[in-house]
């Protein structure tokens, strides 16, 4: 199951952007997510950020686990599903279609409304 998925909108011009979510897995088996797939981008990928020479990396996996009964957040900074080559700006209010395939063939598709990320910066406080 999916759930408080979302993608982030784009400033003008920028080709790629990325999906957020919530997989739960309500089986006892693992369960496999091995491809992303949407029409608004020419490709889809599936990627982790992983500590490396010191540094944050982003990488495409080939597969992300959900353990039987968990679930897991794919977030800023963790697992995510990045979208390359976008085909057109993504702006505040749109939804964006997925489809999800796993390991056992099975396949999850769902709506994503695109955010923007403006908005979840702190607001400073100032004091005179």
């Amino acid at each position: 199951m999916v759930d408080g998925a979302y993608v982030r909108a784009t400033p003008p011009n920028v080709q790629n952007s990325a999906a957020f979510l919530q997989l739960m897995n309500h089986s006892n088996a693992l369960a496999t997510l091995v491809s992303a797939k949407s029409d608004i981008a020419e490709k889809v990928e599936l990627h982790n950020h992983i500590m490396a020479d010191g540094m944050m990396k982003m990488r495409q996996v080939d597969a992300i686990e959900i353990k039987g009964m968990e679930t897991l957040s794919l977030q800023p900074g963790g697992y995510h599903i990045m979208l390359l080559g976008l085909k057109g700006p993504l702006t505040e209010g749109q939804e964006v279609s997925f489809t999800l395939g796993f390991s056992s063939g099975e396949q999850l598709s769902f709506v994503a409304p695109v955010k923007s990320i403006k908005g979840n910066k702190p607001k400073m406080k100032q004091n005179h």
